[in-house]
């Protein structure tokens, strides 16, 4: 099998190829022959299918600089290095029925990335950066341990199709996943109210998981934010005023993870867009209300929530209109 397999990839290398399989090898460690010497620059697809790797190495994008799709359905892989963020020709990463616990936050830096599927892992949450990726289109998450979403998640026009079925602890949706292409069946079911975040809206007292970054949730009763959400607010306006000038807000004059925190804020008011880091003002609309109710009738406890960042967009802000 071995020399079968160094066979596979000489000849790959020689000839140029553009597609490499590298399907049921029984497979344990990355092949380092992939990664010897230049004769694998023209590989655009790297099939690694049902083996057992663990891990990825961390030069694979500076080995493989034009790897457009990357295949490691049904493998062993509890880790994706960082340096995954230097594919940045990268359109599709299929890592599903693996062992991931997380996703390297690095990942938004594949601009390309146009396909992201996860599903059947043992993922907790989902790096909020992952919003920020410009060409993201489908994410599927189906059948893991999730929770609760990036609050932007489906803010870009980009991400159309959102699939995060088989979650059984999620029951919040952000709304802007609405008109979205999205599944949910088998999200919801039935939790300790011990182990959650009470949100209390008009229409009564519901429970969602919300990220554990929201320090306080805001009510209908309250008129005053705190004092650090206020002044990082408006950082951040005149951060971005100054477009992104590094002199004005410089590590002295601002603690660097701050700094840092105001490129990704927690999440944008679904009303007015206004940047949100420590509270927000919740607002649950039930699926039964949207467009995709018929898909999930009576299979679901899902909603869609809306964050908002005053009581003002609170009250004024309707999925529906």
């Amino acid at each position: 099998m071995a020399s079968d397999l160094c066979q596979a990839i000489l000849v790959a290398k020689l000839e140029k190829h553009k597609n490499l399989f590298l399907n049921y090898r029984n497979l344990n460690h990355f092949p380092l022959e992939l990664l010897k010497d230049e004769g694998l620059q023209y590989l655009e697809r790297l099939y690694m299918k049902r083996n057992s790797l663990t891990s990825l190495p961390e030069n694979l994008a500076q080995k493989l600089p034009n790897l457009v799709e990357l295949y490691l359905h049904s493998n062993n892989i509890v880790y994706v290095p960082e340096e995954i963020g230097n594919l940045k020709d990268l359109q599709t990463l299929d890592l599903s029925i693996n062992r991931l616990v997380t996703l390297p936050e690095k990942l938004h830096l594949c601009h390309s990335l146009q396909y992201l599927t996860v599903d059947r892992n043992h993922l907790w949450c989902v790096p909020r950066h992952l919003c920020q990726l410009p060409s993201l289109n489908e994410l599927s998450m189906a059948g893991n341990r999730l929770a609760f979403l990036p609050l932007d998640l489906g803010r870009s026009r980009e991400l159309q199709f959102v699939f995060v079925d088989n979650n059984i602890h999620l029951k919040g949706l952000p709304s802007f996943l609405y008109n979205k292409v999205i599944g949910c069946s088998g999200c919801g079911a039935p939790t300790r109210v011990s182990e959650m975040k009470l949100l209390c809206f008009s229409s009564g007292q519901l429970s969602v998981f919300l990220p554990a970054e929201v320090k306080s949730i805001g009510a209908s009763t309250d008129y005053v934010l705190p004092l650090q959400e206020l002044a990082m607010r408006t950082v951040y306006n005149a951060f971005y005023v100054f477009l992104k000038d590094l002199d004005f807000l410089s590590p002295i004059s601002l603690p660097r993870s701050l700094l840092e925190l105001l490129h990704y804020p927690l999440g944008h008011c679904h009303r007015c867009s206004q940047p949100m880091f420590t509270i927000v003002y919740p607002k649950l609309f039930p699926l039964r209300e949207t467009p995709m109710a018929g898909l999930h009738q009576g299979r679901t406890t899902v909603s869609f929530v809306a964050y908002c960042c005053s009581t003002l967009c609170l009250q004024t802000f309707d999925l529906l209109s």
